[in-house]
């Protein structure tokens, strides 16, 4: 298994712990941890690239990656109330759909790559999730950034949900729909 690939199953594993020490009320190192976490999504696929390491398995499993991890940080925070239910199913909605796009595309040997929009929505939910985790500190209330992101994420999430089923239509349309 090369360095990247590495590196996501790295991130997969990090998510049970992030979850208990989340749980266990050690918020800061929790927080650390996602943002280490984090970190290997830019780090495994700009080594991916630049060493000509990327493989099948990592075009499949780095996306998934990102997604349980940012997904099981925005379980703990509706579990905590500081993210609304609502949001949490938007989210979830749009990666289901996204991720079965990519399974339907890939049985017919297609990849289909992230776009800006999807790219900037990952951004914005690696921004928002450790502010929204720490309270938005530093700045506390003296001006609610961890709001901002989390709406400009949620925004994104549906912009980006929509722009991946126009552009990728014709998957739909293949399957009888």
């Amino acid at each position: 298994m090369n360095l990247p690939n590495k590196l996501t199953v790295i991130r997969v594993l990090a998510v049970p712990f992030f979850v208990v020490i989340y749980s266990l009320g050690y918020t800061v190192l929790a927080t650390i941890l996602f943002c280490v976490a984090s970190a290997t999504d830019a780090l495994d696929g700009y080594i991916a690239r630049k060493r000509g390491l990327v493989t099948n398995f990592g075009k499949i499993m780095d996306p998934l990656a990102d997604k349980i991890i940012v997904i099981a940080a925005f379980v703990m925070l509706v579990e905590d109330k500081k993210v609304a239910g609502w949001m949490l199913i938007v989210i979830l909605a749009r990666e289901f759909i996204v991720s079965g796009l990519r399974i339907v595309a890939a049985a017919d040997g297609n990849v289909i790559a992230a776009g800006l929009s999807g790219k900037l929505k990952t951004i914005t939910q690696m921004l928002a999730i450790p502010l929204l985790l720490l309270n938005n500190w530093p700045l506390g209330n003296s001006f609610p950034l961890d709001q901002v992101l989390l709406w400009i994420c949620v925004i994104l999430t549906i912009i980006s949900g929509a722009e991946y089923v126009y552009k990728n239509k014709n998957i739909f349309l293949k399957g009888g729909i």
